[in-house]
């Protein structure tokens, strides 16, 4: 083996390559950890935002200083710090700049830094830069041996582990940063409740995290906004994990809403063209204008409502759909040990973190100033020496042949140090014969009394806590006072605008072409019966009313397809329109499947839904019906899901509920046939399922409605229940069935002369057809002649009248004109409330 390859084979190492790759990866990992990701826990700064602050401050930027270009910060901090990218730092440098990153802003810029609307800053060589007011606290006592420095990445220089940081900035400027496999996201906070929490752990070491909460309310943002109170703030308080819901403030003015605050960290110009096209796709409705009014004085959106649309509505869903209102989530993750190792902290962790910091700071300040003033006073000691024996000390150093024997005659004959001969050697004859034996017995007396201040803060306790207290007020003092945000304590994480919108009655259409509106039901003025009615609708494109109904405005809506699936949302949610207008289409509301359309609209108010023992009843098109339990649909939302199986020569019809197992399922044909059955008799099945027979019908007719009745029917023959129609007192404890037909025919029967009957039967007849009054087209239970109905044709003309004009007549009849109809146009739906 030759030489050269001998001492090649003793510079090989073999190495396992999956441990070498391990080992090399958590280096890595921890050097962006330890180094560039996470702030530490003692002054709340990576090491490039402490680099930058070191810098500027040995460059004597300091706050009142004169301004200097950003490039000469940026070059100082690469050239002897930071050997990474200049925008890395100079970005860095730019956020803590901008008022609407920081809560306390570190630096004072002059020029372009950026905007809340996500405007860049301008090049660092035209920018101007010096530390901002709160970057004084950071920097305070920095020369006094307060932190350890270390050597920096070339050896050429050293620089500060730590600032001393009179600030708790971790928790008053927040910080956000993603490391490998970990990141930290804290919010920040209000100084006046950070400080009053640190002072209250100072005084009780015992203090709890309630004990702190409450003192800090909860974040404060920089740009303002509200946050809602919840259990999963406080719990991010509690063990570092949690969230804070943030909203925009915004007031109502008849119809406009004002804007004036976005939550934290929010684009603002981003945040407008993402209205701007949810008004563009129609998923969002109900705005006529909005404009950015936002100058120098602060933020201004000014979002004009339509006339017949209802604000809080709009506001509540811009907040659903933009990032107006946004969570802030908490990981308060940081340094510890040093800068040496992450953990997740809770807010007591972190101020005691920071406690100890500044504990350690004061001492070694402390210490400094007491080794500072022992030499000072040592010297002085000597220069006393010297003014007592004046004449003898001249005389000595005159008779020395150089500084060395002088110096040692004086500490051989007066026993000095070498310091205190030093010192009066290195003073002129004319000085040390002028000295001022009272000038420095002043200097002596003031140096005792600053030695034994100082030795007293290192020994008694008491008077070390309460240093620490007093800076601690004098920052309190100095720093801006009172919050930007607002904690709203009366709302929910979940929240939904439903406090600010009165639950009202309005009246909703749906129509064949998924077109869908809510209207005020007192735009409709009572009729007598045969009237015109008026508008509701403007039918064009062979459009018309499918669906009405009668419901308030905090009911939850459910709507079905042709494909079995189901989606929920709230009344106040849905879109407002106007009687001449189509409405908005819910293609564009609801995430619909192909081919996919609404056939049944359904609402439950918010009592219903939090029932536990009810079930939501289902009617086909043939008769088939199908029970299924409530509970199954509570997790619906608008991107729906499967609510049951149906054919696809079948339609869905009804949905209605059963809360009893008294009630009784009603079902109307179009052939004017009733069938009552009650419920026991329907097994209850899964939602994927198809249904079982209800009523028997041909095939040439169809189910027209299915309806709930908490009444006994009778089990007798025809005959006894016609007989029941001459008693009116006994008929009058019954509700009555409502049928309404194509041609505007409609009639009331007490159901106590109708019976039940199976499953599977053709039923008894409740409505008598004729060419004149054509097919039966609704039909519901009701409860009282005070009840008002309002009907819609398929062109859009809707009727309100009172059941008082109606009265009531036998099952098999015809009932009375209730509106008048063009021979073109058909009653469509029809809705019945108070």
């Amino acid at each position: 083996m030759s030489e050269v390859s001998q001492n090649l084979e003793d510079r090989v190492s073999i190495k396992i390559l999956e441990n070498e790759m391990q080992s090399s990866y958590l280096k890595y990992a921890m050097s962006v950890i330890v180094s560039r990701a996470l702030p530490d826990v003692r002054d709340g700064l990576k090491p490039v935002h402490r680099r930058i602050i070191y810098t500027m401050t040995n460059l004597g930027l300091t706050p009142g200083a004169k301004y200097r270009k950003s490039a000469l910060v940026v070059g100082d901090v690469l050239g002897k710090y930071h050997p990474h990218g200049d925008l890395s730092v100079y970005n860095a440098m730019v956020r803590m700049a901008q008022e609407f990153s920081l809560r306390y802003p570190l630096v004072d810029g002059q020029g372009n830094f950026g905007s809340i609307d996500g405007d860049g800053a301008a090049a660092y060589r035209y920018t101007e830069v010096r530390l901002n007011k709160p970057a004084q606290y950071l920097v305070q006592d920095l020369h006094k041996d307060t932190v350890d420095f270390v050597d920096n990445y070339d050896g050429s220089t050293r620089e500060p582990t730590v600032l001393p940081n009179l600030l708790p900035n971790l928790l008053l400027n927040g910080v956000t940063g993603i490391a490998v496999g970990m990141a930290t996201n804290i919010p920040p906070h209000n100084a006046q409740e950070i400080i009053g929490a640190v002072k209250l752990l100072i005084n009780n070491p015992e203090a709890t995290i309630d004990d702190m909460l409450e003192i800090i309310k909860g974040p404060d943002f920089p740009t303002a906004g509200i946050a809602l109170y919840s259990e999963s703030m406080k719990d991010a308080y509690r063990t570092g994990l949690g969230r804070v819901t943030i909203k925009s403030k915004a007031d109502i003015t008849d119809d406009t809403i004002i804007i004036s605050e976005i939550p934290y960290e929010v684009n603002k110009a981003d945040t407008l063209m993402k209205i701007a096209e949810l008004i563009k796709d129609k998923k969002l409705e109900g705005i006529r204008d909005i404009r950015d009014e936002s100058n120098k004085d602060g933020i201004r959106v000014v979002i004009e409502t339509k006339r017949d649309a209802v604000p809080e509505v709009v506001l509540n869903n811009i907040y659903k759909m933009t990032d107006l209102q946004k969570n802030f989530s908490y990981n308060m993750l940081a340094l510890i040990n040093r800068g040496r190792q992450p953990k997740l902290l809770n807010v007591r962790e972190i101020l005691v973190e920071f406690i100890t910091h500044r504990t350690e700071v004061v001492r070694r300040r402390t210490q400094f100033d007491l080794n500072g003033a022992e030499a000072e006073k040592h010297i002085l000691d000597g220069l006393k020496i010297a003014l007592d024996f004046i004449d003898e000390v001249v005389a000595l150093i005159r008779g020395s042949k150089d500084k060395a024997e002088a110096a040692s005659k004086l500490i051989k004959r007066f026993k000095l140090s070498d310091k205190q001969a030093e010192a009066i050697l290195m003073m002129r004859l004319q000085t040390l014969t002028g000295l001022d034996k009272n000038k420095i017995l002043d200097q002596l007396a003031a140096l005792l009394k600053l030695i034994e201040s100082l030795t007293n803060i290192l020994n008694n306790p008491e008077v070390f806590k309460e240093l620490l207290l007093s800076e601690l007020t004098m920052l309190e003092e100095k720093l801006p006072k009172g919050r930007r945000t607002v904690i709203d304590y009366d709302s929910s994480s979940d929240y939904t605008n439903e406090d600010l919108i009165p639950n009202d009655q309005v009246y909703m259409q749906y129509t064949s072409q998924q077109y869908f509106k809510l209207l005020d039901v007192n735009d409709f003025r009572s009729q007598g019966r045969g009237g015109k009615g008026v508008i509701s609708f403007n039918a064009k494109d062979d459009d018309y009313v499918t669906f009405s109904s009668v419901c308030n405005m905090h009911d939850h809506i459910l709507v079905f397809t042709n494909k079995g699936r189901v989606y929920k949302d709230r009344i106040f949610s849905m879109p407002a329109g106007s009687r001449v207008g189509k409405g908005q289409n819910l293609v564009n509301y609801f995430k619909l499947q192909p081919e996919e359309k609404i056939t049944v609209l359904f609402t439950l108010t918010k009592e219903e839904v939090e029932l536990e023992d009810a079930y939501l009843l289902f009617a086909l098109s043939n008769g088939e019906i199908k029970k299924t339990h409530l509970n199954e649909y509570k997790n619906v939302n608008k991107n729906g899901k499967l609510a049951m199986r149906i054919d696809d020569d079948q339609q869905l019809v009804n949905v209605a509920l059963s809360t009893s197992k008294e009630d009784n399922v009603v079902l109307v044909g179009s052939n004017g046939r009733c069938a009552i059955i009650n419920i026991n008799k329907i097994n209850s099945k899964g939602r994927v399922t198809g249904g079982v027979k209800g009523i028997n019908l041909s095939k040439k007719d169809n189910l027209v409605t299915m309806q709930i009745s908490r009444f006994e029917f009778a089990e007798g023959n025809e005959e006894e229940q016609e007989a029941l129609i001459e008693d009116e007192t006994q008929l009058n404890k019954y509700p009555a069935l409502l049928c309404l037909s194509e041609n505007g025919f409609g009639k009331m029967s007490y159901l106590g002369l109708y019976r039940t009957v199976g499953r599977g039967s053709k039923g008894v007849y409740t409505f008598k057809q004729s060419s004149k009054t054509g097919p039966l087209i609704f039909s519901q239970i009701v409860y009282g002649d005070e009840e008002n109905i309002l009907i819609t044709t398929k062109n859009g003309i809707s009727m309100k009248t009172e059941f008082s004009e109606l009265g009531h007549l036998g099952r098999n009849t015809s009932g009375k004109k209730m509106i008048k109809i063009d021979p073109k146009d058909g009653v469509a739906s029809a809705s019945v409330f108070k």
